[in-house]
């Protein structure tokens, strides 16, 4: 598949975001803090404090609630020490399922993923059963019109490590997870937004499911995005609307 529903699946998937922005605020309140936890409270020497910085301004989060999340993460307020948890499974027709977590109590979210994934046809696997069919990188997406030319000179200058135009007409610029961030920032100063972007686990090759199958995987992906503890949920699955 050379990424046809590319643009129609990232238009789904920021539709789904706005209905969920609550939900959106929890996440990315627990990403702040566990990235000023790990790398310390420096946006500016914490490249994934950065980025999970900005993705918190895209959404609209008060600036207070965002230094607020950076200093119970650094040590100068009391806050909940959240774990990063990953689960690997198995959805509708053996298609790759990849869940990232952040809790404080583990025992409670490996019951609430495995209860997800057995309720609507899915099993949870073993640590790395799934996890090789997919590569740890920067991804964005431009619309549909964008000057191929243009974007990619200066994402090449910029240090990306691919592009590649869809069928459907989008961009796709891959970078590595740490470059992500310098290469979006050089090619929105240029004038290229791109209309998502996010460091992921981007599946090496993609299923198309339609049909029932696709509204049972949507199902089991809809599960367990729901639970309060999941960050994020990668699958080898391409919906079709």
């Amino acid at each position: 598949m050379a990424g046809h529903s590319k643009w129609a699946n990232i238009q789904h998937r920021k539709g789904k975001q706005d209905v969920k922005r609550g939900k959106i605020f929890t996440r990315l309140i627990k990403e702040i803090t566990v990235a000023s936890r790990m790398g310390g409270g420096d946006a500016g020497a914490n490249p994934r404090l950065r980025l999970a910085i900005e993705k918190a301004r895209e959404n609209n989060m008060p600036k207070d609630t965002v230094e607020n999340a950076v200093k119970r993460g650094s040590g100068q307020l009391e806050g909940v020490n959240y774990e990063e948890l990953r689960y690997e499974g198995y959805g509708i027709n053996g298609a790759a399922v990849m869940v990232d977590c952040m809790t404080d109590n583990k025992t409670r979210t490996v019951a609430e993923v495995r209860h997800a994934f057995s309720k609507n046809g899915g099993n949870l696997g073993t640590d790395g059963s799934v996890s090789f069919m997919f590569k740890h990188c920067g991804q964005m997406i431009f619309a549909p019109g964008t000057d191929e030319n243009g974007l990619m000179e200066v994402a090449l200058d910029a240090g990306a490590e691919d592009i590649s135009t869809n069928d459907d007409g989008s961009i796709e610029v891959i970078t590595a997870p740490h470059d992500f961030v310098n290469v979006k920032q050089a090619l929105e100063a240029a004038g290229y937004k791109p209309e998502f972007g996010e460091v992921i686990m981007k599946p090496a090759n993609e299923v198309i499911f339609t049909g029932d199958d696709a509204a049972k995987m949507q199902k089991l992906l809809d599960a367990l995005e729901d639970l309060d503890d999941v960050q994020e949920v990668y699958t080898t699955a391409v919906i079709e609307e």
